[in-house]
């Protein structure tokens, strides 16, 4: 039976059920500074990117300028609510044990804030050493550039036309197909949102799942199935 090369996991809102809790209180930051947002919103529009990043493109749209240590105050707020409040998305250490090729996370997450994360819902040893921040790579471009993800691949050996991603925002899809990979689209975050499935198989998944337990037979199926066939 065909196997990936790789398998790449994201963190936020895959692994872990981050992102709402990032949105509320990036949210709650902007509508202080001017530009009143909610957390669906941020959610819906900009889970995946980095709160810089949220920033610079609702400054543009709202011509509201922001102080630049409200990303400071960003990072320092979410990750003291992260560490007494993120949990695993349900199945996800079933699910990751049972992908037997080499696997690893990219994100746009710092790898300090990662790390954390991982250890607290007991996910670490899983991904110990094949951690890819995309602020750590030598472009230091995060998604939806697809830097992070053609830099695992060489790390790691692999193929990018064999190695699929596990990704639950539009621009991580994006930089996931970007950079040549398939992409399997996961909404089985508390930040899921109507209309995420389409959404995200718009950007390019070629299949989405909700919930851990297809990961497997997903991964086995598509393997069979080349997408050049």
């Amino acid at each position: 039976m065909p196997q990936p090369d790789l398998v790449i996991f994201d963190c936020d809102g895959v692994l872990v059920d981050s992102e709402i809790i990032a949105a509320r209180i990036e949210a709650e930051l902007l509508t202080s500074a001017g530009y009143e947002i909610s957390a669906e919103e941020i959610g819906e529009t900009y889970a995946g990117l980095t709160f810089k990043d949220i920033m610079m493109r609702v400054e543009e749209k709202s011509r509201i300028p922001f102080q630049a240590s409200l990303i400071d105050r960003a990072e320092e707020l979410v990750d003291r609510k992260l560490r007494s409040d993120v949990r695993a998305i349900d199945g996800v250490r079933e699910a990751v044990a049972a992908v037997t090729v080499p696997r690893c996370i990219c994100s746009n997450s710092r790898s300090e804030r990662i790390e954390f994360m991982l250890e607290k819902v007991h996910l670490l040893p899983f991904f110990t050493g094949r951690i890819f921040s995309a602020m750590e790579t030598p472009t230091g471009k995060t998604k939806p550039a697809p830097d992070v993800f053609l830099y695992a691949a060489e790390k790691l050996e692999a193929d990018p036309q064999n190695t699929f991603v596990i990704e639950d925002s539009v621009h991580g899809v994006t930089g996931a197909r970007t950079a040549g990979m398939r992409v399997i689209g996961f909404t089985g975050a508390s930040h899921s949102y109507p209309g995420h499935a389409d959404a995200l198989t718009e950007a390019g998944a070629e299949t989405v799942i909700r919930r851990w337990a297809e990961v497997k037979s997903v991964i086995a199926a598509l393997s069979e199935w080349s997408a050049d066939a």
